[in-house]
């Protein structure tokens, strides 16, 4: 994996992706003020620079029958490396845990899980609180959601910035 310095385009180029992740190359290289065959080049090398790490749709919960969204604050019995490589296998294996997030604090995990309804809730919490070292359990459910914004601020990027005038890249129109 070779290492790409970002310039403006490439943020550019970032930013349109994550904003709408199905535009075509024509439309992102017109968005980013270059061509299209030095756009693909700019995104191949950011996908093989890890930047972009996969493209997805974003779907609505509610319209598939999941209802309830919540929050569980997991705390363990002990920090070994085992334990913890084991509730993550073990949480990676729940498919209505849809994120898992090792933290610092009086928690080790914070989980991000779906549910059908709240009985479906307090099922998934149950079990959350009779896995394997699992010492305690705090449930927060979600009432509404004013803002669920995937990604980063690409525009508060400090990834390095280089004016790299086409270096790593052949030679580009600007427009």
């Amino acid at each position: 994996m070779r290492r790409v310095k970002l310039d403006r385009i490439d943020l550019k180029i970032l930013r349109d992706l994550q904003a709408e992740g199905r535009m075509t190359n024509v439309e992102l290289a017109k968005r980013a003020g270059i061509s299209a065959p030095p756009c693909l080049r700019r995104v191949r090398a950011l996908e093989e620079a890890g930047f972009i790490k996969g493209y997805h749709a974003e779907l609505d919960a509610e319209s598939l029958g999941f209802e309830v969204q919540f929050f569980a604050l997991v705390g363990l019995d002990s920090q070994s490396d085992a334990v913890l490589t084991g509730f993550e296998q073990q949480m990676d294996a729940w498919p209505e845990v849809r994120e898992c997030h090792m933290a610092r604090g009086p928690h080790d995990f914070v989980l991000k899980l779906v549910a059908r309804n709240t009985s479906h809730e307090n099922e998934l919490t149950q079990r959350l609180t009779a896995a394997p070292h699992v010492s305690r359990v705090l449930t927060v459910q979600v009432i509404r959601t004013s803002k669920d914004q995937s990604g980063v601020p690409v525009e508060l990027a400090s990834a390095p910035l280089e004016d790299h005038g086409g270096e790593g890249y052949e030679e580009e129109e600007e427009g």
